[in-house]
């Protein structure tokens, strides 16, 4: 048995545009559901979310039933958490808060082995496929995908060091938080935002490397992707699951008016 094919990263680094869904729920039968959809990702969070090291596993094993690579976001850049979940077998990690490229850099050695990081080495995992993939120790670090996160005006004031750490493989932007550094709190659609955004992912393209981002409805999607952002969370689960809830009932209380 071999250690699986990151097809996410294999994908982000060929220059593919990757649409995702990001996931707040934590409910394993919803993961399952809308493994099933046809998303290129989708994004567990264990930062906001309700859920802590050992929820996730669970949404890693129903995500399995469909073709989604599964990214999960720990609750901070602690090497702990990052090692927890890669034995959980999450191939792919959005560290959030990155603010300089030492905080890159302690990220990308969290991910690897000895000599090239500090992750710890067990044998019996869920990511060696319980002992059975031989490999796994020798490949784990071609396959394991490093995505980091910016957030805040200092973070994007160092945007090009952050990105050019080797072992960074993306860079995600936080619109919200990025807001509310920037003095927009609870606005990302202001126009110094949204420029902000725009002059980020131009900084990124001219280095080659691919910039991520979090959309909450269709429009902001199509112009992130627009922009050239490589891959897009292009909804959350549970704004979805709201918005037609409010629909529905908005349209059968105005009928029956």
């Amino acid at each position: 048995m071999q250690i699986p094919t990151n097809h996410f990263k294999h994908r982000l680094l060929a220059g593919e545009q990757l649409i995702g869904i990001w996931m707040s729920s934590v409910s394993p039968l919803l993961a399952e559901m809308l493994s099933l959809v046809g998303y290129d990702w989708m994004l567990f969070d264990s930062e906001h979310a309700p859920v802590d090291v050992s929820g996730i596993m669970p949404l890693l094993q129903a995500a399995a039933a469909g073709k989604t690579a599964s990214v999960v976001r720990p609750a901070w850049n602690d090497k702990v958490l990052i090692k927890r979940h890669l034995d959980q077998g999450a191939q792919t990690l959005l560290i959030p808060f990155v603010e300089s490229a030492d905080e890159a850099q302690a990220a990308v050695r969290a991910m690897r082995y000895p000599p090239a990081g500090i992750r710890g080495v067990a044998g019996s995992t869920r990511a060696t496929r319980f002992g059975l993939a031989a490999n796994y120790l020798r490949r784990a670090d071609e396959e394991l995908c490093l995505l980091v996160q910016i957030e805040t005006g200092t973070a994007m004031e160092q945007l090009e060091e952050i990105a050019a750490v080797p072992g960074v493989d993306g860079v995600f932007i936080g619109p919200s938080d990025l807001a509310a550094s920037l003095g927009h709190l609870g606005n990302p659609a202001h126009p110094d935002v949204q420029e902000v955004l725009q002059d980020a992912v131009a900084r990124l393209k001219a280095l080659g490397k691919p910039a991520g981002i979090l959309a909450t409805n269709q429009a902001d999607a199509q112009r992130y992707l627009d922009w050239g952002y490589g891959f897009v969370a292009a909804s959350v689960d549970t704004g979805l699951l709201m918005n037609a809830a409010r629909g529905l009932l908005a349209s059968l209380q105005k009928g029956g008016a």
